[in-house]
């Protein structure tokens, strides 16, 4: 049972039902969360692991790959546990604070590991349109400057959805049809106007991960003007070959952000276990993927991690 206070604003705590509809399907579909959660740590601390050791790939594109990492490791970590928990029947209930807390560090690695993506989307632009002077704009504090601007400004978009939940009546409302807390998902349980919540979610979504989106186009459309114009073909092939695990990364990654953000919104026909299954695509494929992706596309770090494999198995 969930205990609630009815005198107070808030619940005491919620009840997370997980799939709404494919209950029966709850163990069979944690063994595909599991698999995917288990191989986003692997491959995110070996990634990291590979980047911080070894000296040649401090550099900033592999800097900010790092980054890009912990985002992903934070960004699973906050949610997939818990929906194990609920579709292994451990515990599906989350306290109201905790509730707030999840929601706040999922939507808060988001909005980092977007920024990030901008930040190497502008990379790739200075080393492709203005390589001279990548040197000179891409150093060790500027990167540094880059992180904490990330984080300040994720903290900033964030933290009044906090105050924004915790303003509203929920008249005792306290279940919850999803495998983790999201900042819509709980003001629909509220019993008092939530246009406010609505609003700034709309906003924030636009004016963050939807304005990086834009300027990431942009960066790339100047990235491949530049290229057209080259000369040679093998430097053509060269400059879109530092690109293109990048661009998959993005499209990994915004994808079905994207596609859950305007589903839940306008999709009102769309049933619910489809919304909350697109919910949890863009917390269980992008942190999965990044180092796959970038482990593949990259020599350095693919002889990097077979160097590091290759000592393992040799210590063994």
């Amino acid at each position: 049972m969930v205990a609630t206070n009815q005198t107070s604003l808030q619940p005491a705590s919620f009840l997370l039902l997980g799939m709404a509809g494919l209950e029966d399907l709850h163990t069979w579909l944690s063994i595909p969360f599991c698999l995917m959660y288990i191989a986003t740590l692997l491959g995110n601390f070996v990634l990291l692991f590979v980047i911080v050791t070894e000296r040649s790939l401090h550099e900033p594109m592999y800097l900010f790959l790092a980054m890009l990492a912990v985002a992903d490791l934070i960004l699973s970590s906050s949610t997939v546990p818990k929906a194990l928990s609920i579709f292994w029947s451990l515990s599906k209930e989350i306290s109201f604070h905790a509730c707030l807390t999840q929601m706040f560090f999922t939507h808060f690695s988001f909005i980092v590991e977007s920024t990030v993506l901008l930040a190497m989307a502008f990379d790739r632009y200075v080393a492709i349109c203005n390589p001279l002077r990548y040197a000179t704009v891409f150093t060790h504090p500027v990167i540094a400057k880059i992180g904490v601007a990330a984080i300040a400004r994720s903290f900033c978009v964030m933290f009044p959805t906090i105050f924004l939940l915790q303003r509203l009546l929920y008249c005792g409302h306290s279940i919850m049809p999803h495998t983790y807390c999201e900042h819509m998902g709980i003001a629909r349980l509220a019993c008092t106007d939530i246009s406010v919540n609505i609003w700034y979610g709309f906003a924030t979504t636009l004016l963050c991960p939807g304005l990086d989106v834009v300027l990431i186009g942009v960066s790339y459309s100047l990235i491949l003007r530049a290229v057209f114009r080259l000369s040679s073909k093998d430097a053509q092939v060269k400059a879109v070959g530092t690109c293109s695990s990048h661009a998959c990364v993005i499209l990994i990654f915004y994808t079905p952000a994207f596609f859950s953000f305007f589903t839940l919104r306008f999709g009102h026909n769309i049933p619910d276990h489809v919304h909350i299954l697109l919910a949890n695509l863009y917390v269980l494929i992008p942190p999965m993927l990044n180092p796959i992706v970038y482990s593949v596309k990259n020599k350095l770090i693919r002889e990097k991690v077979s160097q590091i494999l290759f000592r393992t198995g040799q210590l063994r």
